[in-house]
């Protein structure tokens, strides 16, 4: 092969590559849109989800002793404040993985800890969704016990 056939197929071979280059981004760029539209409406649901439990909660809660209700407020307090305390040690962690890899703009470096992290939050979640499962069945079974319908 003589030296200007070489240049003309390095010259196709970029040109080709940019296309393709082209192509490839349009596509990361509409699937990372289709994400972001997932969790919005994931996070619109889950918040109409968690009003409809806090109506549950409230309903269920007017019609609780005393006692029933300061138990529940107490839960309830411990509850907000693990989660605060899990809220600040994700925005430590964030900010050292941060400070490791340069900046939110050290590549993929730390997009795969923001990967990461959300995936043991969903798992955490989950756990939490689990226990949630059981004492609604543990309250059916009871109500159920008690000929109270639930």
């Amino acid at each position: 092969m003589i030296l200007p056939d070489m240049l003309k197929t390095l010259t196709d071979n970029a040109r080709q590559f940019q296309e393709r280059l082209t192509e490839w981004q349009a596509a990361m760029a509409k699937g990372q849109d289709e994400a972001m539209e997932q969790a919005r409406q994931w996070q619109a649901q889950a918040m109409q989800q968690q009003q409809e439990v806090n109506a549950r909660i409230k309903a269920q809660m007017e019609g609780a002793s005393e006692a029933m209700q300061s138990q529940w407020q107490q839960m309830q307090k411990t509850w907000e404040d693990q989660f605060a305390t899990m809220q600040k040690q994700g925005e430590e962690m964030r900010t050292k993985a941060m400070s490791a890899v340069g900046g939110s703009g050290g590549g993929t470096a730390f997009a795969d800890w923001a990967e990461t992290y959300a995936a043991q939050m969903v798992a955490f979640t989950q756990k939490m969704q689990s226990e949630s499962a059981e004492a609604i069945a543990t309250a059916t079974e009871a109500r159920n016990k008690g000929g109270k319908k639930v």
